[in-house]
């Protein structure tokens, strides 16, 4: 398709329009001629008043530190090309409002990044639009597109100011290679592509995003069947709501389009709500409940803001998702090893209850204890153990816990005033009693918090599993064990459990430490790469999306 190119009318070819005129015996027209000199040679000298004028303003004692960044990025693309304008081809500017536009998918406004202004300037554009205005154009679309560019790689907000214990590194930020992938793009007339490199490579991204784009499509009709309150559904039943409940899994992707009527609560429509109960980490009986119903009920708008606070997150974490680690879902309650960015096993967990959350980490599992004792940590001591003690004497001895002061002498429980106890430790002795059950798996960090196995495995069956004081206890730990020793000679199924059936407590570290990142989503993705949705058991998302829904500077 051929460019329109805006075109500025030079004074010699005015005069040449005047002679042809004359020569075919018709009156003269007189040319539009733009207002002012030539844009050409006008305009790297405007963009170079405005950069320099920005970065003055950006320098002063209020400075914010992202804007200066911002305004440093804009002085290098510009001098980078020698101050000449980037957008006065109206393909590569409709491509840039086009990108912009697409923003809405990334869950980020695209009016934070100028578009409803740049269109504006884009209908107003004729062929004698100032050169002042053209300059002005210029720099407000290079700072959007920049803007988004950054907002994409790294995300739009800070996560150590919204995570109290966030410790992941920088999504390795490096403007000039923002800045040198959007010159490219410009190069090869296509700025598209600097968007979808600034984006996160990990293909989870790309689903969510697919997952955003059909909540808008189902929100634009009208959202999904909201079930009214009554009894249970249970299958056999024939009920008025089996409809509106066929309804609403077709469009969560769990029963067919032509499985969307019918009175009947059938074998189908059974294991669709068994599959959704599932996803959802409710308790699975198959049956719509209250708690299901209310899951089901959750407002499309909502399930779009929750993507939305989602995808930032992918924007601050997917760029670690590589190559071997371990990660926890504290939201979705599992665990999976990672080979080569693969997942090769994965489990249920239970985690922190709220008041006792899970925090949010990354470090590297470097060795493992089998049969620990366990040291009762303070706010345990405090709150669940003295006051235990207390009320039954003969608590600790039932429960195989001793007594120690902190040089590790052993104390008489009777000598101990357990009003005020005191700077003493309690350590509960290896066996079937110990909350650690037969193995921890440990890696450095702040809180005192690991992973470990527990005698308390019927509740790896229920949905919501937030049971712990923070530690996060895994299902089947023998299994993960044997993966991160990797080594089937020395340390396969057998010889582990021989170092367990010895008693003996003892500290073996690992051959290659693992990164393990301690996550928190509250969005998913199912084996058929389905979007899922989680409970915000610590209920971080509102102030995220909060966050996410200012408009700074």
């Amino acid at each position: 398709m051929a460019r329109k190119v805006i075109v500025f009318v030079r004074p010699w070819l005015a005069l040449l329009s005047l002679m042809l005129a004359a020569c075919a015996g018709q009156p003269p027209v007189a040319p539009v001629v733009p207002a002012g000199p030539d844009p050409a040679t006008v305009l790297p000298g405007l963009i170079h008043e405005r950069v320099t004028a920005l970065i003055q303003q950006e320098s002063g004692p209020s400075a914010d530190a992202q804007a200066m960044s911002l305004a440093q990025g804009i002085e290098n693309f510009y001098r980078k090309r020698r101050y000449q304008p980037a957008w006065r081809d109206p393909v590569m500017l409709d491509q840039l409002l086009a990108a912009l536009a697409d923003l809405r998918f990334d869950g980020l406004d695209p009016d934070e990044y100028s578009l409803s202004l740049l269109r504006q300037k884009r209908a107003n554009i004729t062929e004698v639009t100032p050169v002042t205005e053209l300059a002005d154009l210029d720099m407000t679309a290079t700072r959007a597109c920049l803007l988004a560019l950054n907002h994409l790689h790294q995300g739009k907000l800070d996560p150590t100011r919204l995570e109290p214990h966030w410790n992941f590194s920088a999504n390795g930020v490096r403007p000039e290679a923002l800045i040198r992938n959007l010159r490219k793009a410009l190069d090869q007339q296509d700025v598209t592509l600097a968007f979808d490199q600034a984006r996160p490579a990990h293909p989870a991204y790309q689903q969510l995003r697919a997952g955003l784009r059909e909540l808008y499509v189902i929100e634009s009709q009208g959202g999904w069947p909201q079930l009214p309150d009554g009894p249970s559904l249970k299958p056999g039943m024939r009920d008025g709501r089996v409809p509106l409940l066929r309804q609403r899994l077709v469009l969560a992707g769990l029963l067919p389009a032509e499985a969307g009527e019918g009175l009947l609560f059938d074998k189908a429509l059974e294991a669709a709500v068994r599959q959704f109960q599932a996803e959802q980490n409710l308790d699975v009986d198959g049956a719509v409940g209250k708690q299901t119903r209310a899951a089901l009920n959750v407002p499309v708008q909502q399930r779009i803001d929750q993507l939305r606070v989602n995808l930032e997150r992918g924007r601050w974490l997917l760029h670690e998702a590589k190559g071997d680690f371990v990660l926890v879902d504290i939201a979705g309650f599992r665990i999976q090893l990672f080979r080569d960015g693969k997942a090769v096993w994965s489990a249920r967990t239970q985690v922190g209850k709220p008041f006792r959350s899970t925090p949010i980490i990354k470090s590297r599992v470097t060795y493992l204890t089998f049969n620990p004792t366990w040291t009762i940590p303070p706010t345990i001591f405090k709150e669940d153990v003295v006051p235990k003690v207390r009320m039954d004497p003969g608590y600790l001895a039932a429960n195989g816990i001793r007594v120690l002061d902190y040089r590790g002498n052993e104390l008489d429980p009777s000598t101990v005033d357990w009003e005020r106890p005191g700077n003493i430790l309690l350590r509960q002795d290896a066996g079937p009693l110990n909350p650690l059950g037969q193995v921890v798996i440990r890696f450095p960090n702040s809180h005192a918090v690991y992973m470990h196995d527990t005698p308390s495995k019927t509740n790896f069956g229920r949905g919501q599993r937030a049971f712990s004081s923070g530690c996060i206890r895994i299902e089947r730990p023998l299994e993960l064990v044997e993966l991160l020793f990797n080594d089937p000679q020395r340390w396969n199924r057998q010889a582990i459990e021989e170092a367990i059936a010895t008693g003996v407590t003892r500290d073996i570290g690992f051959p290659q430490p693992v990164p393990i990142l301690v996550t928190y989503s509250t969005v998913g993705l199912a084996s058929d790469w389905r979007v899922v949705f989680k409970q915000d058991i610590y209920q971080r998302d509102p102030p995220l999306l909060a966050a996410l829904q200012y408009r700074g500077k």
